[in-house]
């Protein structure tokens, strides 16, 4: 079992800038990627950014050049970095670990970006 906590979130003006957290624990040795998902209301989730345990990283066409993904494997911990915001960002954002046999989820955390 793989244990996700994020942090993070909150409201923030277009334009601006925030950086999530997703601090894992448990049987962290299984984990081959990390990553960020999102969903917005009324809309499917969707990828926003992942990682590799080599630090390989993938992201979606709507956030590459304004988001970061980035792992520090002495934390257990990933981050999104996240810049020059979007209304269209606005969603809840929830962290994934996949092992070879199963995927986790933290409990998200909502990225609010409105004037």
């Amino acid at each position: 079992q793989v244990q996700l906590v994020e942090s993070g979130g909150g409201l923030v003006q277009p334009g601006g800038s925030l950086r999530l957290s997703c601090a894992a624990s448990g049987s962290i040795f299984s984990i081959y990627a990390m990553g960020w998902y999102r969903q917005a209301p009324g809309k499917q989730r969707e990828l926003v950014a992942t990682i590799t345990s080599g630090g390989s990283p993938n992201y979606a066409d709507s956030v590459k050049g304004r988001f970061t993904i980035s792992r520090e494997h002495a934390r257990n911990t990933v981050y999104l970095q996240m810049n020059s915001l979007k209304p269209e960002d606005t969603a809840v954002y929830y962290c994934n670990a996949q092992i070879p046999t199963n995927a986790f989820w933290g409990q998200g955390t909502q990225v609010t970006v409105s004037s």
